[in-house]
């Protein structure tokens, strides 16, 4: 049986992991979602990382939810090396889903696109898993998790 590890932290403030284990739930079965959840950011490769150690998960799904200030920003870019690094360490993917607190104008809009986000991303990891073909069909679509896809670029005749 697969095994998917869902990571995410008490800094964010929207419940990303929610929407994605229901997310993953409604995909149907043959597979059990491993849920980890740490402080913040920084602390998600090393949750990763256990999962796959201790729990023996196929894939991560890494949720995060950066704040507003610079400082932030550079932690989530710290966060992504790191999520990088576990995942070529352990040669098993890691889909990072990270939602920026300057991405959405109201608290509203952040929520709808930190719900969108996640389960947009927790399809596609489990698509990694079970049916790569699906997303070979999107490749070059322009596909967007939690905005309007932007579609392919059209050549000029």
């Amino acid at each position: 049986m697969k095994r998917i590890g869902v990571a995410d932290t008490t800094f964010a403030r929207v419940d990303m992991a929610r929407y994605a284990v229901r997310a993953l739930q409604a995909r149907g079965t043959g597979y059990r979602v491993v849920r980890r959840t740490v402080p913040g950011i920084k602390d998600l490769p090393v949750a990763c990382r256990s999962m796959f150690l201790q729990d023996g998960v196929d894939l991560c799904l890494a949720l995060g939810m950066p704040g507003r200030a610079e400082y932030d920003k550079t932690c989530a870019h710290e966060a992504s090396l790191g999520l990088l690094f576990t995942s070529v360490l352990e040669a098993k993917p890691i889909v990072e889903c990270f939602v920026f607190e300057g991405e959405a104008g109201s608290a509203k809009e952040l929520e709808r696109l930190a719900r969108r986000r996640a389960e947009e991303h927790a399809a596609n990891a489990w698509s990694m898993l079970f049916r790569p073909e699906d997303l070979a069909r999107g490749a070059g679509q322009g596909l967007r998790q939690g905005f309007a896809d932007a579609g392919p670029v059209r050549r000029a005749r």
